[in-house]
């Protein structure tokens, strides 16, 4: 898929969303009524390597990364416990190769707060995503109450 196609997709399936693009990313916030400065983001899509993230080599033509909020419960389920937060800079201290496409892993910066991600997901891997983007979404509709 496109970083176009997914950012539609997105746009399309939740409301009161915010869409924000800043430095090579796109984040998803959950806004409604823009009663909050920015709102609860849930995914951003990131299109290129920055000074504290370059693990994923997003430089690469093509390569982008989903990341996506899916909560502590989810994650565990899904990877095991929670890494350490790293120090700035660093990513998490996984057995991951954070370089690698069409799979979902554990974010590689974020995993600390349950976050997942996927680098350029075909339109199979993002329809096995969207469930867990619902519920990234969901959680920011609580946390923004």
């Amino acid at each position: 898929m496109k970083v176009e196609e997914i950012i539609y997709e997105i746009k399309s399936r939740y409301k009161d969303i915010v869409v924000r693009e800043t430095w090579g990313e796109t984040s998803f916030f959950y806004n409604p009524g823009n009663r909050l400065p920015n709102g609860v983001y849930f995914t951003t899509i990131k299109e290129k390597d920055g000074e504290n993230d370059s693990s994923s080599n997003l430089n690469r033509p093509n390569v982008f990364r989903v990341s996506i909020g899916v909560g502590k419960d989810k994650y565990v389920s899904l990877f095991g416990e929670k890494p350490a937060r790293p120090a700035k800079g660093k990513i998490v201290e996984l057995d991951y190769d954070f370089t690698e496409l069409n799979r979902l892993f554990p974010h590689p910066v974020y995993a600390w707060m349950g976050w997942v991600c996927i680098l350029s997901p075909s339109k199979e891997s993002f329809d096995n995503i969207l469930p867990l983007i619902d519920i990234a979404y969901s959680l920011a509709t609580k946390k923004a109450k």
